[in-house]
């Protein structure tokens, strides 16, 4: 395999330089690139020094004999360079909201849609939303038994979701806040450290961010679920890593609680922590840097006869992001 990153030195291409080291490619080739300011950086992996990174440009030549290149430098960049990536033959998995919902892009979670991946006339392929990939996971053993009408969520979102930078903002933070100090806000809306911050990304005219209409949206695509409702509130938390949610769901017919344990037992992707005790459920500090999403609290929705509750943490960085990237790279191998 012949395989490139662009956005390298961000917090998602580091996590796609440690995925790839443990994903079942024999990487022959894997060239680097990223802004200016980032050109010429050298990093590990399996055990070496990697070429330099390259500065991104309008060469399509660069990307000449690749097979896939994963993106992730923002959704201008992949629009200005999507031809350009694409030009030679490589199969662009774009982690940007760029391409989410192009009717001709795919938008894959390979435990759900996999074969999705399969058909990608302009050679790309869109990563969902973080919060999207980590709902869906958890929402597609129930939908596929018992049909889903309507989702709300409440997420609790870690600062890692605004990069490298969001988790040294909260880091300094906090240390300033701890030496009596004014803490400098520069990366969100508020301050993090200490506080919640129902606001992530832009206000729609409608009321919600465009964070709460991403989940919206990209949930009916990859679902195939086009009368599904979904109602969102996104929330900043000040955690360093991994993405909480509380979820309800009304289904089709009634679930029985057991049942749905099962469901989620067995589905792929998903690991069930749910004891009725302390620490019996997923938490985001013990969870960063795995690679399932985890359900806990599954219980009965009291307001709803066919309702269902529970609880779920991924980390977002590497199911959220990268390691789905790569996890679609894996499904379109096995399946050509």
């Amino acid at each position: 395999m012949k395989i490139a990153i662009v956005g390298a030195s961000g917090a998602v291409g580091q996590e796609f330089l440690r995925v790839l080291s443990d994903a079942r490619f024999n990487i022959e080739e894997l060239r680097l690139f990223g802004s200016s300011r980032s050109a010429g950086r050298r990093y590990d992996f399996r055990g070496r020094l990697t070429d330099p990174v390259v500065e991104l440009s309008d060469n399509g030549g660069a990307f000449a004999g690749l097979d896939y290149v994963f993106v992730s430098a923002g959704a201008d960049v992949s629009r200005r360079y999507s031809e350009t990536i694409t030009s030679g033959g490589a199969l662009m998995i774009d982690n940007s909201s760029a391409f989410r919902m192009c009717d001709d892009v795919p938008l894959v979670v390979p435990e759900v849609n996999g074969a999705d991946a399969l058909v990608a006339p302009r050679g790309i392929i869109a990563n969902p939303n973080c919060t999207t990939i980590q709902m869906v996971v958890a929402l597609a053993p129930i939908h596929r038994q018992w049909g889903i009408r309507r989702v709300h969520v409440a997420t609790y979102q870690a600062a890692s979701g605004a990069g490298a930078s969001g988790m040294e903002e909260l880091e300094q933070q906090s240390r300033q806040l701890a030496a009596g100090e004014k803490p400098v806000v520069k990366k969100f809306v508020s301050q993090l450290a200490f506080n919640l911050i129902p606001h992530i990304d832009v206000f729609t005219d409608n009321g919600y961010t465009r964070e709460e209409m991403k989940m919206y949206y990209e949930s009916k695509k990859i679902m195939h679920a086009p009368d599904m409702d979904v109602s969102a509130t996104c929330v900043r938390v000040p955690v360093m890593r991994a993405h909480s949610e509380a979820i309800w769901v009304e289904t089709e017919k009634p679930v029985d609680v057991d049942e749905a344990r099962r469901a989620f037992a067995e589905a792929p992707g998903v690991v069930l922590i749910d004891r009725h005790e302390a620490c019996g459920y997923p938490q985001p500090l013990d969870l960063a840097g795995t690679d399932p999403v985890y359900i806990g609290r599954v219980r009965a929705d009291l307001a709803n006869p066919c309702g269902l509750s529970f609880w779920t943490v991924a980390d977002q960085i590497r199911k959220g992001a990268a390691l789905n990237a790569v996890q679609i790279a894996e499904y379109i191998e096995r399946h050509r």
